[in-house]
């Protein structure tokens, strides 16, 4: 799959996000190695430790589902910048993805840049 459809799926997903306290949406979209895509968003919560980006939601319900290698993620929200994913979602990605997955960071306009997650998280904390 190409970036541009990822990131369209990212894109339309961001619609269900629920994000009333910071008003701002992300949706997400992995690419798992057997080529299923699997598509989140931000849960937010009163207690916002308990709120979970769109990234994770993505990466866990590819996990639920029996996927263990993720190989692209595209992010996309209402922001002017590029949206990337924070640490946590960083290191989510580490533990399925490698170096050289391709993480699509797009902007409200559908502009994108496409990183290395080596480049995004170097040195991560990986399994021993």
């Amino acid at each position: 799959m190409d970036d541009r459809k990822l990131l369209t799926i990212a894109e339309n997903i961001k619609e269900n996000s629920y994000s009333p306290y910071s008003n701002f949406r992300v949706g997400a979209a992995v690419l798992t190695e057997s080529g299923k895509t699997f598509a989140g968003v931000n849960v937010e919560n009163a207690s916002f430790g308990a709120t979970i980006c769109a990234e994770r939601t993505a990466v866990f319900k590819a996990v639920s589902e029996g996927e263990r290698k993720i190989m692209a993620v595209a992010i996309s929200s209402d922001s002017d910048d590029y949206t990337f994913p924070c640490g946590i979602c960083r290191q989510v990605l580490a533990e399925f993805g490698a170096d050289d997955t391709r993480v699509i960071c797009g902007n409200r306009n559908g502009e994108f840049k496409v990183f290395r997650l080596g480049e995004l998280l170097p040195n991560a904390f990986l399994k021993f």
